[in-house]
């Protein structure tokens, strides 16, 4: 008798331990984090009332579906090709509904586009997930996946995750730039804004290191003058605006010590800088090389470079967007990013330092 009881405790124990396990999703892949702009948003702005929105076509005609998602991009944009190779599902925006259960283990996106660095950034768009916040969300959502996963296991998929940043452009064209004679270009002259700028970009990674961010790939900015947009507006004979492209080469260094900088404090490679500026220039300055038959022209967009104002169904419309470096006035296309991610992935340290994002997965899965 004592010993039925036994064998009927035992079972019950077992069956609850399976019961437990099926309930509490196990963390398996490595997460991925999405922090910045519209370069990288790919749905937050969708469930913000603003005018930095790309939910209405003919955004994502080349997207699975072939509609707009939200993503400035006729197909998928960086976070989702990097997702691509490194073999994870796409991760979600942190306001999507679906992001609940399971799918929080993949990672969250908290990218919200036009914003930047500063506060002041993005100002006419209004309603934007500017960093505080976004910073704010990922503390939100590592208590949400404590009541899944339990405060330790949470600690352990952040600090394993993957986590990509990218800031700063909009500082100089949504915001220096923006117009003549800007508040901020009022109150600093380049050569001094950029520091402020760069010092203020070095709290934000600060505050992200604090919340367990532990391999953090941070872009700079691209060769900013050469956009369609800027094109468009500032350019005689299609060569690039000669101001936006000092503040990139001003901005760009400086992100690099910064970011060499914090590393040595910290005594790890944490936060490892992709040089977008490079990546960008080499199929800016030879497209051909790469399949494009223009880095100037826009593929969706209107006036002289197809530069001004938004890409909407009225747009002229290119029929091959693999063709076309730019997909709208200031977003590479998908080809474009996909260019991109393979220098991330396997560039020399002259993309990426102190090293490419294959030896960081490579090396990263032996701990």
């Amino acid at each position: 008798m004592a010993s039925s009881k036994f064998y009927a405790f035992q079972f019950t124990l077992i069956l609850s331990i399976l019961l437990l396990a099926t309930s509490v999703p196990s963390v398996a892949a490595r997460a991925f984090f999405v922090f910045g702009d519209s370069l990288v948003d790919n749905g937050n702005n969708n469930y913000l009332v603003t005018s930095a929105r790309a939910d209405s076509p003919p955004y994502g005609i080349d997207y699975p579906t072939h509609r707009p998602t939200g993503r400035f991009s006729n197909g998928l944009n960086l976070p989702d090709i990097i997702s691509q190779r490194m073999g994870a599902e796409p991760t979600l925006p942190y306001l999507s509904p679906q992001l609940r259960g399971r799918n929080l283990l993949v990672g969250a996106n908290f990218a919200s586009a036009g914003i930047g660095i500063l506060n002041d950034t993005g100002v006419q768009f209004i309603n934007i997930i500017r960093m505080p916040l976004q910073l704010e969300y990922f503390r939100e959502y590592q208590q949400r996946v404590s009541g899944l996963i339990g405060a330790s296991q949470t600690k352990q998929l952040v600090n394993n995750a993957l986590v990509l940043i990218t800031l700063g452009g909009n500082d100089f064209v949504n915001n220096y730039y923006l117009v003549p004679n800007s508040a901020r270009s009022q109150q600093y002259a380049l050569p001094k804004y950029v520091p402020f700028i760069v010092s203020e970009y070095k709290k934000i990674l600060t505050k992200l290191y604090n919340l367990g961010a532990r391999r953090v790939i941070v872009t700079g900015t691209g060769p900013l003058g050469c956009v369609p947009a800027e094109l468009a507006q500032r350019s005689r004979n299609g060569e690039c605006a000669a101001e936006l492209q000092r503040a990139a080469e001003l901005f760009n260094p400086q992100l690099n010590q910064m970011l060499s900088d914090l590393n040595r404090k910290i005594g790890s490679n944490v936060f490892i800088s992709a040089n977008s500026k490079k990546m960008h220039s080499d199929f800016i300055s030879d497209p051909r090389a790469f399949g494009f038959v223009s880095s100037k022209i826009a593929c969706c967009g209107q006036g002289p470079y197809n530069g001004l104002g938004l890409c909407t169904r009225l747009s002229n419309l290119c029929p091959n967007r693999d063709l076309y470096a730019f997909w709208d006035p200031f977003h590479p296309s998908e080809k474009a990013n996909r260019i991109i991610v393979e220098q991330m992935m396997t560039g020399s340290t002259e993309y990426m330092y102190p090293m490419n994002l294959s030896t960081i997965l490579a090396l990263d899965s032996q701990n």
